[in-house]
């Protein structure tokens, strides 16, 4: 019998891999000077893939396909708007970044297209084999586009070493799910939780189960797993970044929590040990590292190393008290959210500044606000949200990761707790040193770039609705709270 396909359900990858074809064929066809059109279709596809998310927010029915393989329930609608909202505002920053050089721009949209399709993908899965192909549809074009300024020898190096690992991570990961899958003969996430049931004690399943977070600890840059980042970040187009500190996250934790939840909840007595000490070393590890940077991106990749951790605390705090998963899923959720939203902007921050300053160094941005008030005030804004400080919405994710410990109970996840506070304050320390730079120290001499020049209009677009949003969450958090409550059906089977 042949499989029934709902057509609304799974619109948004349609529309994304017709959106490739366009980009693809504009590319082959059209001369160099008109080679900005794809950049153009990238962005109005993004756009119009929206679209079959609002009507399908709206049906609120769970449509399940392919056995049960591929769902689209409200979860997923949420996380793909997440991912395309994401890209799209990526896609904004790449316009005039991608312009200012002799980049190929039709390979360029071409690659992060496909890699926003595989996220669209994750989302959905509901099975090993499916979320291992988004996954790796998701970190396969990436490899390409970290070394993507082919002159640059620190790109190169970023390229190299994200292949290198990650090839290496998704060996790990592959061989953990066929340890799964042999010592189960299931793939499906229903299926592995029934048959798992009482396996924590076997040695082949404590070692799957291992290596299985040993490939998604890569994913995520968690510590032990994040020495990739910090090269990757600095050496790969800056947009790129972005994109990896976001999109490719967040796809890392879809698939964690998704197995986690999902396919391994009777094992948590093996996993959630592992996520505690990923959490603690992560945050601890990640700020220590970024206190001593001077290069923001850098500063910014560590940050994003000590986030996985802080995203991690409320996932790892409540398997190891044994405490109801439903509101450590939607904290996760919620932070994962906000921080791609703050995240966002603190890069187009870095686009914009590294522009009139051709520095990338908090030295070089010193004073920088007394030359251009606004992208201060925008530097204070995305920085502060990181930092956690009210009323932007970084505090709102601190609020429900510390709210969660809180419900969860238990002196292991007070130990977690306070590590977590410890870790806020260092990380206010370096956020704040780079607010410093820019609005309280003197400009040292002028600066190359052209001071006068504002953004261009994708760039101020993109800034505009990653600042928009970062306040609008701080002040009506409500609208994160509906994240966290489409995450809370599919934490308790809904």
């Amino acid at each position: 019998m042949p499989y029934e396909i709902d057509y609304l359900a799974i619109a948004p990858e349609l529309i994304i891999f017709v959106t490739i074809l366009v980009v693809l064929a504009l590319d082959l066809f059209l001369p160099r000077p008109l080679k900005y059109w794809t950049a153009t279709a990238a962005v109005a596809g993004t756009a119009l893939a929206l679209l079959p998310l609002a009507l399908l927010v709206i049906d609120d029915q769970v449509v399940s396909m392919f056995d049960g393989s591929y769902v689209v329930d409200e979860f997923a609608v949420v996380l793909k708007g997440l991912f395309l909202i994401a890209a799209y505002v990526v896609f904004l920053m790449s316009v005039s970044y991608i312009e200012s050089d002799r980049y190929y721009q039709g390979e360029y949209y071409f690659l992060l297209l496909a890699s926003l399709l595989g996220s669209l993908v994750m989302a959905s899965s509901r099975d090993l084999i499916v979320l291992f192909i988004g996954l790796e549809l998701v970190t396969g074009p990436l490899y390409l586009l970290a070394g993507w300024r082919k002159g640059d020898v620190k790109s190169n190096e970023a390229s190299m070493k994200y292949f290198i690992l990650g090839v290496l991570s998704t060996a790990i990961l592959l061989y953990g799910m066929s340890l799964l899958f042999g010592l189960t003969g299931e793939v499906t996430f229903a299926g592995l939780a029934e048959a798992t049931q009482g396996m924590a004690d076997q040695p082949a399943m404590v070692m799957a189960v291992l290596f299985v977070i040993v490939g998604f600890g890569f994913k995520i840059s968690a510590v032990p797993f994040h020495f990739w980042a910090p090269d990757t970040y600095e050496g790969a187009p800056t947009p790129i970044t972005a994109y990896l500190s976001v999109n490719s996250k967040a796809a890392g934790f879809v698939a964690m929590l998704l197995v986690m939840y999902l396919a391994l909840p009777g094992l948590a007595d093996v996993w959630a040990p592992a996520l505690w000490a990923l959490a603690a070393l992560s945050m601890t590890i990640g700020n220590l590292a970024a206190l001593r940077q001077t290069n923001i991106v850098r500063l910014l990749a560590y940050s994003s190393v000590a986030q996985a951790g802080f995203m991690l605390v409320p996932f790892a705090a409540a398997a190891v008290a044994g405490a109801d998963l439903e509101e450590a899923f939607a904290a996760t959720v919620i932070y994962l959210v906000i921080y791609a939203v703050m995240n966002l902007g603190a890069f187009g921050v870095v686009i914009a500044g590294a522009n009139k300053t051709r520095s990338g160094e908090i030295e070089g941005w010193a004073g920088l606000a007394k030359v251009d008030a606004k992208l201060g005030v925008l530097v204070a804004v995305f920085f502060f949200s990181l930092a956690g400080i009210p009323p932007l919405a970084g505090w709102f994710a601190k609020f429900a990761m510390f709210r969660s410990v809180i419900i969860a109970g238990g002196v292991t996840t007070v130990v977690l707790a306070v590590i977590a506070a410890i870790n806020a304050v260092i990380a206010f320390y370096y956020y704040a040193k780079v607010v410093k730079s820019v609005w309280l120290d003197d400009v040292a001499g002028e600066f190359p770039g052209d001071v006068e020049a504002a953004p261009s209009g994708s760039l101020r677009l993109a800034l505009g609705i990653s600042v928009a949003l970062t306040v609008a969450i701080g002040f009506y958090p409500a609208i994160a709270t509906f994240v966290g409550d489409a995450s809370r059906v599919i934490a308790s089977g809904g």
